[in-house]
């Protein structure tokens, strides 16, 4: 069987301009649509779904079967919703292909439910792509609605930002943004940090800016979320105040079968209140008071002084269940930012994350920086 697919080829990193062409480029291809279970097959490693691809004959508009190849995060959600263990229905695709086409359709066979599977048209390579299957009370809320509706969030607001970077993989889109302006001095957090990347001392470069992240899913992966960011000077590092996170899931209405379209009423609804969320993050997060107020409790736990770094360290990541390699890499940015106490581990978790190329596994694990000081303190 050929290998899984990515949606797209993920970007990192990247401008705003640049991830805006890809989200319209892609918007071209969308085709959602809502299929019983009896509609859809797997044959080939591909799946096989009734009446989504329509042709214009002499005679009239005929529809046939539309052939589409999953991508891994629509593996997951057909082995999420069809109760087959992820692991196994992977290990079937590489080992036993027919295997994966059996017990997917086995349980397609046994299913009276209706899926929402988002996917792609057919593009250069002339086939298309299952992106998510999902349940058919899913609401749609696109990528490049978000960016278009959160910008004009920032905009109401009325601050000057910048976009730090953005970020696009088959699960989230992510949009960084900082606020210049809005900054703090972090003194006690960085007099004895260095970065790993430039060798830059935080005694001289002591300023933290404020700034959010804004992340989506169109594939289920999360909802649309705004998170409070703050920015080091000294490093680029990024920490994420999770707690303080809005959220807007995805859940609607149930969906009839067809092809979904949704009306442009129910679509300005989702998505003003998008910009309104946006504009209030930003009357919200980008305040020196609020940075001044996380800042000070922040310091105080990442002042605990860290006597035995590779033990600690050993410790957080298996509380934090690390990989080998994610543990190996956060210990060698410890000892190369030089700061032996919580606050380094802070530090050497957020720079990690900045030189992932996963843009998800990045994201994860930055937001697990401010977790990774409070165990090293407590450890």
């Amino acid at each position: 069987m050929t290998a899984i697919l990515a949606a797209r080829t993920p970007s990192r990193n990247t401008s705003l301009g640049d991830l805006a062409a890809l989200l319209q480029d892609e918007d071209a291809r969308k085709l959602d649509v809502v299929a019983p279970a009896a509609a859809i097959r797997a044959e080939d490693g591909r799946l096989i779904i009734q009446g989504t691809t329509h042709d214009l004959t002499a005679t009239g508009v005929t529809s046939r079967p539309g052939v589409f190849r999953p991508t891994g995060v629509c593996e997951g959600g057909l082995a999420e919703k069809l109760g087959i263990p992820v692991a196994y229905l992977r290990k079937t695709r590489v080992e036993a292909p027919e295997l994966w086409d059996t017990n997917i359709n086995g349980w397609l066979d046994r299913s009276d439910r209706s899926y929402m599977v988002r996917t792609l048209r057919p593009g250069d390579q002339g086939e298309g792509v299952a992106r998510a299957l999902l349940s058919n009370g899913y609401r749609i809320i696109d990528n490049l609605d978000i960016l278009t509706a959160a910008l004009d969030g920032v905009r109401r607001a009325g601050v000057d930002v910048r976009i730090h970077s953005c970020d696009l993989s088959d699960r989230r889109m992510y949009v960084r943004i900082v606020a210049d302006e809005i900054r703090a001095y972090a003194p006690a957090l960085l007099r004895n940090y260095r970065s790993p990347f430039t060798g830059n001392r935080g005694a001289d470069n002591p300023l933290v800016f404020a700034g959010f992240e804004i992340t989506n899913s169109e594939t289920g992966c999360g909802a649309f979320t705004i998170v409070p960011r703050m920015v080091f000077e000294v490093c680029d590092n990024g920490m994420t105040i999770t707690k303080d996170a809005i959220r807007s899931v995805h859940l609607g209405g149930r969906q009839e079968d067809g092809v979904v379209r949704w009306s442009n009423q129910t679509q300005e609804r989702a998505l003003e209140l998008v910009t309104s969320q946006t504009a209030d993050a930003v009357r919200t997060f980008l305040r020196e008071d609020y940075m001044l107020k996380h800042l000070r409790r922040i310091e105080g736990t990442a002042a605990t002084r860290i006597t035995d770094p590779e033990a600690v360290i050993t410790t957080v990541s298996q509380r934090l269940r690390f990989t080998e390699a994610t543990r190996a890499a956060v210990f060698s940015h410890f000892i190369a930012g030089g700061d032996v106490t919580a606050g380094g581990v802070l530090h050497a978790v957020t720079s990690v994350a900045q030189t992932l190329p996963d843009a998800d596994e990045a994201y994860d694990l930055e937001a697990l920086g401010l977790r990774a000081m409070e165990l090293a303190a407590a450890a």
